[in-house]
């Protein structure tokens, strides 16, 4: 199959399902305008917002299948998704969160959930409304995201968040005298920062140990500080997990992360991720530094959930499968 991805990249996903589909004997090119200090570059094409317009003429007859990402394609009146439906081209949107999360939605079921930086709710339900007929289907990483998307396409798949466990192999906690906690806010508003470091302000009465918040680094810079790591917390109001948790795991590390308790059961039984929201996570942190075998028995077994479902071999045969099912 000949597939084009594009063309925004999120949090490394469009190169790591590249690659797989390519180990897979598939032709793949991927074109990305978003560039950020987290410097992905692999089975990328790196372009500029300007280029993509012209780009678009050289590609629209080339490809079987068109997955975008993140509601972003080569124009921005989306008429290159007008003009490849008119030529019998299958076309996939995949969203990752806040492309298509609004927050009067959202609270319905998670009065945690702050979508700061967002886009209006106004605006998004305007687009996706829009533009979802267009689409033959979208993919999102979680029911989280799920529950926003399925009113308006005609087909919705889930997709795990993929990793290359080559880059994360197994270190599992080391120093439970004086662990060392990470937490990695690439939205510290979204993902609950202040409320984690006030929480941990507290503990420092009762506990010692260490903690470095992640900010600003390259992804290869990060991945060697969560290494270190004896414990990671990620995010503690969306109510699902994302790239961070995902990576934690693989290492072998416990993690910390609030899991909206209606969609625990969309999740696989196994998930060991020690769920915590802002009302329990004092108690819950407390709790794991009292407990050290418990947080090796966590990031035990969050390895091998990783290695199970977030592979990111595993999870480039599951986008296949929709490829699939998308082309009949």
């Amino acid at each position: 199959m000949n597939i084009l991805q594009g063309t925004f990249e999120i949090a490394g996903q469009m190169g790591l399902l590249s690659g797989a589909l390519k180990r897979r004997g598939h032709l793949v090119t991927a074109y990305n305008c978003f560039h950020s200090y987290l410097g992905y570059h692999e089975h990328l094409i790196n372009v500029t917002r300007d280029q993509l317009p012209q780009l678009f003429r050289y590609v629209e007859d080339t490809f079987d299948l068109y997955h975008f990402h993140y509601f972003s394609t080569f124009t921005a009146d989306y008429s290159d998704v007008y003009r490849l439906k008119e030529k019998g081209k299958k076309v996939i949107m995949h969203h990752w969160g806040d492309d298509v999360r609004q927050l009067a939605w959202a609270r319905r079921a998670n009065p945690y959930v702050n979508t700061h930086g967002a886009y209006p709710d106004d605006f998004i339900h305007e687009r996706i409304a829009r533009l979802a007929p267009l689409f033959d289907a979208a993919i999102v990483q979680d029911a989280e995201v799920l529950s926003y998307v399925t009113p308006f396409y005609r087909q919705s798949y889930v997709l795990p968040i993929a990793v290359d466990l080559r880059r994360f192999p197994w270190t599992p906690p080391a120093d439970f005298s004086e662990p060392l906690i990470v937490h990695a806010p690439t939205n510290p508003v979204f993902k609950g920062t202040s409320i984690i470091e006030n929480t941990l302000e507290l503990l420092r009465r009762e506990f010692s140990f260490r903690y470095v918040r992640v900010e600003g680094m390259s992804n290869e810079e990060a991945a060697n500080v969560y290494r270190s790591a004896d414990l990671v917390i990620d995010q503690i109001l969306c109510g699902s997990y994302g790239l961070f948790s995902t990576e934690a795991m693989a290492l072998g590390k416990p993690v910390v992360c609030y899991i909206r308790e209606d969609l625990v059961g969309s999740f696989p039984p196994e998930l060991p991720i020690v769920s915590a929201n802002p009302d329990t996570l004092y108690d819950t942190l407390r709790w794991l530094l009292r407990n050290p075998d418990a947080m090796a028995d966590h990031g035990a077994r969050g390895r091998a959930y990783a290695e199970r479902y977030h592979d990111m071999n595993a999870v480039g045969a599951r986008l296949l499968d929709i490829y699939e099912q998308v082309m009949r």
